[in-house]
């Protein structure tokens, strides 16, 4: 049965009508022009009772519409925080650790996920860009991924907002960034977004795996590192258990207590050190080694391709926007002063050494640091494959299964060529570089700030945005000069010439090592010592007790 209030103006007659379930269609708008209307009719009304009911009755309903027009506007926002509050307190000490969707979580996953292995080769990039160089490239492409990570937040808001306005009810579905473009700009960006942000996440996962292995070498070399790939690899694989980004809350939280504790414990060494002997900063030196050296920096600050997945998982995504700054400013702090003072330490002994935890002593501290980043190395994985996992899931029909063993079970074939991958491509250092020029620059930078370009092209789409771009920013001509910006830039030079430079670096390590190298780097016995010709430049550590970096000739 339908409710309905006639509010009568003179020569104009207003019906609202509406079902129970209250399930309107209508402009946002409409709510304001209610509001005024009926307080126009509260004047005329005076003094008139019967009328004065009328107008109440017909306030009644512009209220109910106007919690509609909020629903609508933010979707299954409210619903899924309503979700997201403990019941009782046998379900809140497990939401405590488990269930996580407030602002603070998006915030730690963002911090977390954002700098991991990587923190230990920004010191090898100093080495190859110089101290200014390294320092301004840091600030640089910080910014710029935050940008980037604000536009994806942008287009998500978005698609979400017109999809809940068709009635799409999401709280058994994961919104993921290709489906975002599908909604947006159709199926040919679906499926350029699709490839890329697939591909990178599981070089990703590739590149935590052998992360692994290089550090746990540190303390344990009892075992080739292709060994140490297999077992970590098996321990990542219980990743599969965990369902979505909700439930990171306690393992984003830890790792980045985790890299904090690295970072400090690799500064203050480093500073307690001192400068070796003869010690020297002659970086750059090489046009290759200095892009290399700032693809791998690109590659640092690029790892918002799961904000889509961090922004679903968030009680309230509108509230995003600048979560990844603040995620950002957070890890200069770390990176900064790690790789100034390791590579003030140590200079340009760090272009044979691209893992910082070689050039210093075994301590306990060392050796703690080491475990605290195979742990978070672990957390990294679960956040690179996790969207992985979604994808796989939507493919073969389980992605709103209920039961967490049967997704737990198909999720597996999807570690199985992240494992193979890591085997072949044991390469610490060089593939992080590949990575960051190659799909990086395409996933998180010039694909988010065309999508955003063409999302808004048309002056209707421009004045009927959710988000309208800030002042700060130039408003819609300022956006659209920095989107330019960010994929001229990035396409020249992360994509071209650190392309090429890692490329040409990451060709050098495959013709001196081989593909499937039992362990990448490792010193060989002590009676085949023999130090290497001065000047060769590799790109992975060499164990503390060994003082150079051993290659065998191509």
């Amino acid at each position: 049965m339908s409710c309905s209030v006639c509010i009568y103006i003179p020569n104009i007659s207003i019906l609202f009508s509406s079902p129970p379930s209250l399930e309107l269609s209508i402009d946002p708008f409409l709510a304001l022009k209610q509001h005024y209307l009926y307080y126009h009719l509260r004047k005329s009304c005076r003094g008139n009772k019967t009328e004065v009911e009328e107008c109440e009755e017909g306030r009644q309903i512009m209220a109910s519409s106007d919690k509609v027009v909020e629903t609508v506007i933010v979707g299954n926002y409210v619903e899924m925080e309503t979700e997201g509050k403990p019941k009782g307190m046998k379900s809140k000490i497990p939401n405590l650790f488990w269930h996580g969707g407030s602002v603070y979580d998006a915030w730690f996953s963002c911090a977390s996920n954002q700098v991991a292995q990587v923190l230990l080769t920004l010191p090898y990039s100093f080495s190859q860009l110089g101290m200014l160089s390294g320092i301004l490239f840091q600030l640089f492409y910080g910014l710029m991924g935050s940008w980037t990570a604000y536009l994806i937040s942008i287009l998500y808001v978005e698609y979400r907002t017109r999809k809940e306005r068709e009635k799409v009810d999401f709280r058994n579905h994961v919104i993921q960034w290709f489906e975002v473009l599908d909604g947006l700009l159709g199926k040919h960006w679906r499926n350029v977004g699709l490839a890329f942000n697939c591909t990178f996440l599981l070089f990703g996962s590739v590149i935590q795996l052998i992360a692994c292995a290089s550090n746990i070498y540190y303390i344990n070399d009892n075992l080739d590192k292709r060994t140490w790939t297999y077992i970590f690899g098996a321990c990542c694989a219980t990743t599969v258990f965990i369902p979505s980004f909700h439930n990171y809350r306690i393992w984003s939280f830890l790792g980045l207590i985790m890299t904090t504790y690295t970072a400090w414990y690799l500064t203050i060494a480093s500073l307690l050190h001192g400068q070796v002997e003869g010690v020297k900063h002659s970086g750059p030196t090489k046009l290759v080694l200095y892009f290399t050296g700032a693809t791998n920096i690109l590659y640092t600050f690029g790892g918002h391709a799961v904000t889509v997945e961090i922004m679903h998982a968030m009680w309230k995504p509108q509230k995003f926007k600048a979560i990844y700054l603040i995620a950002t400013l957070y890890v200069l702090t770390l990176t900064l002063p790690v790789a100034a003072a390791v590579y003030w330490a140590f200079g340009d002994m760090l272009l044979d050494h691209s893992n910082a935890f070689s050039l210093l002593p075994r301590t306990p501290f060392r050796d703690m640091a080491v475990i605290l980043m195979l742990i978070h190395q672990f957390i990294t994985f679960g956040f690179a494959c996790t969207p992985l996992y979604f994808v796989w899931e939507k493919a073969i029909g389980m992605h709103e299964c209920k039961s967490l063993c049967k997704r737990a079970a198909a999720r597996l074939p999807v570690v199985v060529p992240i494992w193979f991958l890591a085997i072949i491509f044991p390469f610490f250092g060089p593939i992080n570089s590949t990575v960051g020029s190659l799909l990086v620059s395409f996933t998180v930078y010039i694909i988010p700030a065309l999508a955003h370009i063409f999302t808004f092209r048309s002056a209707t789409a421009r004045e009927n945005a959710v988000e309208q771009p800030s002042k700060y920013f130039g408003r819609w001509v300022g956006t659209y000069t920095i989107n330019v910006f960010v994929v001229v830039w990035v396409l020249i030079v992360g994509f071209g010439f650190g392309g090429w430079a890692s490329m040409t670096n990451f060709i050098h390590q495959i013709d001196t090592f081989g593909l499937f190298t039992k362990c990448y780097q490792c010193p060989p016995p002590a009676s085949a010592v023999s130090p290497p010709p001065h000047g060769h430049n590799a790109t992975a550590a060499a164990p503390l007790h060994h003082p150079f970096n051993h290659t065998r000739s191509p």
